[in-house]
């Protein structure tokens, strides 16, 4: 099985700790580095340099825009792909659409697509988004049926719930539509990854929960005669010795005031997001007094989500076990890995030039 690993861009700002790089509000202390322009043309030629396949341009209202970051990093590099996150409600697809088929024109087909249906209530809301969980997916569903036949060409018609389209269409088909990789755990997430995602993506969890989904969604997919791939958003602590690894963890974990803790257990335990909800659930209960105290499986460190949304799991060793992880993964059906770290311009290339070469 070939493997394709990408590399995070961090556009709501970077640094040495966990609070540096968080989605949760009221949490992060302010970045050691600002997501300026130099600083992410730097995060983005290190990626290139050492192989990663793309970086993964998130999207919210802590990030910068990813559609006109990726137009402007495509001149700053020659082969990167760019993953980019975009939420339907926030355009309509047509005009998505319209925007991919100039980007991939404009970087000779480097564009990717990150569909996320969306975050927290209040967040969506503060958008100016008021549709409830499971109905934001339904649109979801319709806003890539509406995008893939805009890019079948002129002549579109589409009738649904929340869009309608009348003889729309791209002047000319899309000669190369970008892959669309697209996550979530619920019950109306699944349904529409098994009906119109290429790449499903998980959050990191044990490989027993992993086995579990994979099973799951090839079966969904496989009754609508589809077939999947499968990704994985992770951070990575990867130091020449295990010791040397977590200590850099233990580094991480002790920085994080207990004060920030409380309030991203409060923020997250108010999230609507099933996948959310998995992150903490690994390890619930458990009383923590030493770092490894927070390792869920061998290698597999939940520490990150003490304070952050969305990916909260590392892969922590040195960087054979961290292959080693990796390569575990992979026979399991994982073809795609999402990777970043604690800053991700250092961790770029100490990934890629000391783990990457090991996995493959």
């Amino acid at each position: 099985m070939s493997i394709e690993f990408n590399w995070f861009l961090p556009t709501s700002g970077d640094g040495r700790h966990l609070v540096d790089n968080t989605s949760v509000a009221g949490v992060r202390e302010g970045g050691q580095r600002e997501p300026r322009p130099d600083y992410l043309v730097q995060v983005a030629r290190a990626a290139e340099a050492v192989g990663f396949h793309a970086v993964l341009m998130p999207t919210g209202a802590a990030c910068e825009d990813a559609w006109l970051l990726a137009a402007a990093l495509a001149q700053e590099t020659a082969r990167l792909r760019f993953l980019v996150a975009l939420r339907p409600g926030l355009e309509l697809p047509a005009y998505a659409a319209q925007k991919v088929a100039t980007l991939q024109a404009f970087t000779a087909g480097r564009l990717l697509l990150n569909v996320v249906t969306g975050d927290d209530q209040d967040q969506q809301e503060a958008y100016g988004d008021f549709l409830q969980h499971d109905e934001r997916y339904a649109r979801t569903a319709e806003f890539l049926q509406v995008a893939r036949r805009m890019w079948d060409g002129p002549g579109q018609d589409f009738d649904g719930r929340h869009y309608r389209i009348d003889d729309g269409g791209l002047r000319r088909p899309l000669e190369q539509a970008p892959a669309v990789y697209f996550g979530g755990a619920s019950a109306p997430a699944e349904q529409v990854a098994a009906r119109h995602a290429d790449v499903y993506l998980l959050w990191g969890e044990t490989p027993a929960m992993v086995r579990q989904r994979l099973e799951r969604m090839a079966q969904l997919a496989g009754r609508q005669g589809r077939r999947l791939r499968f990704g994985m958003r992770l951070h990575v602590i990867a130091r020449r010795s295990e010791d040397e690894a977590w200590a850099e963890a233990d580094r991480l974990w002790r920085g994080v005031a207990p004060q920030a803790i409380e309030r991203a257990r409060a923020v997250l335990g108010a999230s609507q997001s099933v996948g959310q909800a998995r992150m903490p659930g690994l390890h619930a209960g458990k009383t923590v007094r030493t770092v490894r105290d927070l390792e869920v499986a061998p290698g597999l460190w939940a520490g990150a989500g003490l304070v952050r949304g969305g990916a909260s799991t590392a892969l922590v060793g040195d960087y054979e076990q961290v292959a080693v992880r990796l390569r575990e993964y992979r026979d399991l059906g994982v073809d795609t890995f999402i990777l970043s770290g604690y800053p991700n311009l250092e961790e770029a290339w100490r990934v890629g030039e000391n783990v990457l070469p090991r996995v493959h």
